[in-house]
């Protein structure tokens, strides 16, 4: 053997002498002992402490951006105390079954769950899962809801000695108790009034499994605001509650086979929360909760917010409303007024800053916010974006002509796209051809025929893209060509940020409403509201160019003033549900809209048609004029700040030669000025009464139909395949 496998025969003997399985035995059981150990201590330094409770709940304080008093949340929390006994003992069973099956059979921790926990905590990776209702009822009562590896280790000791002297009745009624169930309510009394108007005794056990599915995750399980995804997964954990609540024997599979899921109640705003305050202190909360600032933190008080809202704009912005709307309509006497929903934001493009916001009526009288809700089309305000994605992606036509405002398009009403393996082929308003009309005429009169095409010229999926940058949110967004009508969802919240993009050059503005947010144990990281550049400078500046001509003697002129330079859209949704008007100045950028909203118990959407006797209530009438009152108000009567703008590209136009002897449906309607009002609207003798008539105050462009289905203008849809949405006909029309 030579010095070399000598030494490594002496060096592996060495190893081998270091580890054997004696030693290494050894160390393990040492290592046990130590834990054990170490435990044990721990087990008797800590004591169960005095409840953390309510002696030092505070208010939180909201302010406008000056400072002054918004609101003040109450100095305690929406706790009423019950006894177990006033809650159904199914109901008790339902939570159980939730968040604890073993309850009554364990010792009052989850070993597994809590070092699941630990290491989640110790590797950054957040929140722990798998705690017992004891450990829960701990962690709320006594504790608190810092996620740290002492505050585990508190909570797993306290768990075990809470479960060796305290009964396992007592250990539940506590939990119930404490927790907070979301709608700022902590308890199941408060709880059960919230989200269904009664009192804990009276909950059935379907209701019970419904506020046991929703602990996991409160404010994204609330089904009056949860996305399609959070409803789809509270249904699912209802479900599994009931489930369980069969496996263990305290619900009869019958009764179970017969429940049906409970939708909750709407929810109704809190005493001091009246008028707008309640919109604004909610869409402050709603940041907060995704800056990480959860509802049991905001529960515990505390906090001052100091909001981005300016307070003199807000005045004006609820006096413009009330204004050029409100005092216009008979909600008590005319049954289409009272479906009428008004919402607006509006934006500082420079910061990002939400300066003024309106929900609707009151929050006490119609909680859901009107600013923020996603459940409207924009309609034709997306038009822009189509436009804008064109300029960004260099996009051309059919016949090879680089996009621009001065690029021609072929303006025939239903006529189908051509590139498209989707069909379709919008109507005009009121059917109206248009001759040869360029891009910038098209956004003028919003010509549906013209950007469906575009929209195929620069595919679905490019457009997508770039509304999705601009802060369109990717909500039922179809990538087919009729998504130039803004067949998606949004808000107008996501629409003033969209069009402050436009405004800031491009580079992305993102709305935030909170300024600042301070508390003595914890901070906020606010929104940033400025972002990168989204699109160039000149795709930007180009659609501003072609919006200042809409408000200028387009279907926005009513919103046209020599006070202040502006540029916008206007847009109207199928059957006439939505109507908006998004727009911006130098200085701001504000989208107002009107919904229709039925009266009726469950809601629903409904046409606006009829809103102050006064025919469609298009984006062209109430909403630009809402927007043109607060606007010169907020400017202080006017502004001489003019659009610095850049890059604006023409595009390319080859001569176009008309026909002496075209026909009255191939030529385009006169034009319309501001001060003309015309008897009634040019439509084609093909056009039925009734099917989407305008109002004298905007021009033709807004609202699209489907040519029905056999028409020599447009094909069929191929193999019955069912019409996806935004293009599905009603009664033969859509988007009236």
């Amino acid at each position: 053997m030579g010095r070399a496998d000598a030494r490594r025969a002496a060096g592996s003997g060495g190893i081998r002498r270091l580890f054997t399985w004696r030693k290494l035995l050894g160390t393990f059981f040492g290592l046990c002992l130590l834990v054990m150990g170490g435990f044990a201590a721990l087990y008797m330094y800590v004591d169960v402490p005095q409840a953390n409770a309510q002696a030092e709940k505070q208010s939180n304080v909201y302010k406008y951006s000056d400072g002054t008093l918004l609101a003040r949340t109450g100095s305690g929390v929406n706790r009423e105390i019950v006894d177990l006994s006033a809650v159904p003992k199914k109901v008790q069973h339902a939570f159980v079954a939730a968040e604890n099956k073993s309850f009554y059979r364990d010792k009052g921790v989850d070993l597994k769950g809590t070092t699941r926990g630990l290491l989640n905590t110790l590797t950054g990776k957040g929140k722990q899962g798998g705690s017992t209702i004891t450990q829960q009822y701990v962690k709320n009562y006594y504790l608190t809801q810092d996620q740290t590896v002492s505050r585990k280790l508190k909570e797993l000791v306290i768990s075990l000695k809470v479960d060796q002297s305290t009964k396992k009745d007592d250990i539940l009624a506590g939990y119930l108790n404490t927790v907070y169930y979301g709608r700022g309510a902590s308890g199941i009394q408060a709880a059960a009034q919230a989200y269904y108007g009664v009192d804990a005794e009276d909950l059935d056990v379907s209701q019970g499994a419904y506020l046991a599915a929703l602990l996991q995750a409160p404010s994204q399980y609330d089904w009056a605001v949860a996305s399609a995804t959070g409803k789809k997964l509270v249904k699912e954990r209802w479900a599994y509650t009931l489930d369980n609540m069969v496996d263990e024997g305290w619900l009869d599979p019958a009764e179970r086979a017969k429940l049906t899921f409970p939708a909750p109640d709407a929810p109704k705003a809190a005493p001091g929360m009246e008028g707008q305050t309640g919109y604004l202190v909610e869409a402050a909360n709603q940041e907060m909760a995704r800056q990480g600032v959860t509802g049991e933190m905001l529960d515990a008080g505390g906090w001052t917010i100091t909001l981005n809202v300016d307070k003199k704009k807000q005045k004006q912005l609820e006096k413009a409303v009330d204004r050029k709307l409100e005092s216009q309509l008979d909600r008590k006497g005319n049954a289409t007024d009272a479906t009428v929903q008004a919402g607006a934001t509006s934006v500082d493009p420079k910061t990002g800053k939400v300066v003024a916001l309106y929900g609707g009526v009151g929050a006490t009288e119609h909680w859901i916010s009107n600013a923020t809700r996603q459940d409207y089309q924009p309609a034709s305000t997306f038009k822009p974006l189509v436009l804008a994605s064109a300029l960004e992606n260099g996009s051309k036509t059919q016949d090879g002509n680089l996009i621009g405002l001065d690029t021609v398009y072929d303006g025939t009403s239903k006529r189908p796209v051509v590139g498209s393996d989707t069909p379709f082929a919008p109507q005009n308003e009121d059917d109206i051809s248009y001759d040869h009309p360029t891009v910038q005429k098209a956004m003028d009169k919003s010509i549906n025929s013209v950007f469906a095409q575009m929209v195929v010229d620069v595919t679905p999926k490019a457009v997508k893209k770039t509304a999705l940058a601009l802060g369109v949110p990717d909500k039922n967004f179809p990538e087919r060509p009729a998504v130039t009508l803004g067949t998606m969802n949004a808000s107008t919240w996501d629409m003033a940020g969209v069009y402050a993009t436009l405004d800031n050059h491009g580079k992305k503005v993102t709305p935030t409403i909170v300024k600042s947010a301070e508390h003595r144990d914890r901070t906020m990281e606010p929104v940033k509201g400025i972002g990168d550049q989204v699109i160039s400078r000149a795709s930007a500046d180009t659609v501003t160019k072609a919006l200042t001509e809409v408000v200028d003697i387009g279907s926005g002129h009513e919103a046209n003033t020599t006070a202040y330079d502006a540029a916008g859209k206007t847009g109207t949704s199928e059957n006439n549900k939505s109507a908006w008007f998004a727009a911006y100045t130098p200085e701001l950028s504000t989208v107002v809209a009107l919904y229709g909203e039925s009266t009726k118990e469950g809601g629903g959407q409904v046409t606006l048609t009829g809103t102050a006797n006064s025919g469609r209530a298009n984006g062209g009438g109430f909403p630009a004029r809402i927007w043109a009152d607060y606007t010169l108000g907020a400017l202080g009567g006017g502004s001489d700040a003019t659009f610095d703008l850049e890059g604006v590209e023409h595009g390319e136009a080859p001569p176009v030669t008309r026909s002496p002897s075209s026909t009255p449906s191939e030529t385009e309607a006169p034009e319309k000025t501001p001060s003309e009002t015309p008897s009634a609207p040019t439509k084609s003798p093909s056009r039925t009464p009734g099917e989407g008539e305008s109002s004298p105050a905007e021009t033709p462009g807004d609202t699209p139909s489907w040519t029905p289905s056999g028409s020599p203008s447009a094909p069929e849809w191929p193999g019955g395949e069912e019409q996806p949405p935004g293009e599905r006909p009603e009664n033969g029309v859509l988007g009236q």
